[in-house]
């Protein structure tokens, strides 16, 4: 039997959100529902948490491999958060997409620029925004994993994260999480059909045209 004629390149989807908008809860269930996406898993120079298994949660290195990397140009992209850095490794991804697997991130708009110089054509991107300022708060403390101290500033920063929406493909209003998440997937679907993820679709149809 021959080989399959057009098979897809992987994509990358972003989902990037104010902190309570809803991400985290998204991606958890597309991971759930979608068996050919996986979870980006960061490197990162802070210690591992108990609990933590690395190469899933994440890869732990110091300071000083970090930047041997960044000097390298091997990170889609990173960053400094509070003392430790954080960054995403270009190998793995890049591989997962040639393969034709999608890789699913949560980042932040930050994170999404990087990506977006370096593999534009690759990256799907959405934008998640909660359906009012009240229900952000109301979520962030209903989590009750943060002081009101820490709510309060995530609530300081979220109108910045939030003016960023504009660089992103898609916006969703998380209003309902089920109906989120089915129009996640629904990008996801949409995005995996497009003309430019075929690999061989020219050759193919240039044999169609020649009556094989």
């Amino acid at each position: 039997m021959d080989a399959e004629p057009i098979h897809r390149r992987g994509l990358m989807l972003v989902l990037s959100s104010p902190s309570g908008a809803g991400k985290s809860t998204i991606a958890k269930e597309i991971l759930a529902r979608d068996k050919n996406i996986a979870m980006s898993v960061s490197m990162t120079t802070r210690p591992k948490r108990p609990g933590e298994v690395v190469g899933r949660d994440y890869h732990f290195v110091d300071k000083a491999d970090f930047n041997l990397m960044v000097n390298r140009r091997e990170f889609l992209e990173y960053a400094k958060v509070f003392d430790n850095y954080y960054g995403t490794p270009s190998e793995p991804v890049l591989e997962a997409l040639a393969a034709g697997r999608d890789v699913l991130f949560d980042i932040d708009w930050q994170g999404t620029q990087q990506i977006a110089e370096q593999a534009r054509d690759d990256l799907v991107s959405v934008f998640i925004l909660p359906p009012s300022t009240t229900e952000l708060e109301r979520r962030l403390k209903k989590r009750a994993q943060d002081s009101l101290e820490v709510v309060a500033r995530r609530m300081s920063k979220a109108s910045d994260e939030m003016s960023h929406y504009a660089e992103y493909d898609y916006v969703l209003v998380n209003h309902d999480i089920e109906q989120s998440v089915t129009r996640a997937m629904s990008i996801l679907t949409a995005e995996r059909l497009r003309r430019e993820r075929m690999v061989g679709l020219g050759e193919f149809v240039k044999g169609l045209r020649a009556g094989q």
